[in-house]
């Protein structure tokens, strides 16, 4: 069954938007609080589309994480006995209980290396303000580590990627099927541990 290719198509299609920017900030404001999806599945290609912006976009895309991971924060501190039983039913709790541990030994480290590495960010804004780390440390770790991430994922997209887009389309399908399958096996190991 062929379904990445015309995926791929359609998000390069889609990240030439006039509106795209609006939505890779919206996205990435979500993702840092509640949302699933990452925002470098948004950035990247927007960087191959228009290598001449990948500044910008990056920008875009740490200002509105750093913004979501506020909000994350707020949650944390006002409403985690509230969100809980959804945490824990969405199977978040263990992340949560595990970015609180890292708290007691890392602090502003372990939001930097959350910010900039795919750990879900969301659990350390969460736990961050459950926990009540200083919100002036948080935000300078969050920015320093969405920061390094983003910026780093537009630059190499916005430098290298057109050159690499017509070479990658081909494989687009093993590809996809390939992180499904990459993902299954992740987590089936991580299910039978």
């Amino acid at each position: 069954m062929k379904l990445f290719g015309a995926l791929y198509d359609r998000v390069m299609v889609w990240s030439r938007h006039p509106k795209a920017p609006w939505f890779l900030g919206g996205i990435s404001f979500a993702e840092s609080s509640f949302f699933p999806i990452p925002p470098d599945v948004m950035l990247a290609p927007m960087c191959v589309a228009q290598p001449q912006r990948w500044f910008r976009l990056a920008m875009i895309t740490t200002l509105a994480s750093v913004a979501g991971g506020a909000l994350g924060y707020a949650i944390g501190v006002w409403a985690i006995d509230t969100i809980m039983p959804w945490v824990t039913q969405a199977g978040w709790a263990p992340k949560i209980e595990l970015a609180k541990a890292w708290f007691v030994d890392w602090g502003f480290w372990a939001v930097l290396l959350a910010g900039f590495s795919p750990i879900p960010y969301k659990a350390f804004t969460i736990a961050a303000g459950s926990m009540a780390m200083p919100l002036l440390p948080f935000v300078l770790a969050s920015f320093i580590g969405r920061g390094g991430r983003f910026f780093l994922v537009g630059w190499l997209m916005g430098r290298f990627g057109p050159a690499m887009e017509p070479k990658l389309r081909p494989f687009m399908e093993w590809l996809g099927w390939g992180t499904v399958a990459l993902a299954a096996l992740v987590y089936a190991y991580f299910q039978l541990r």
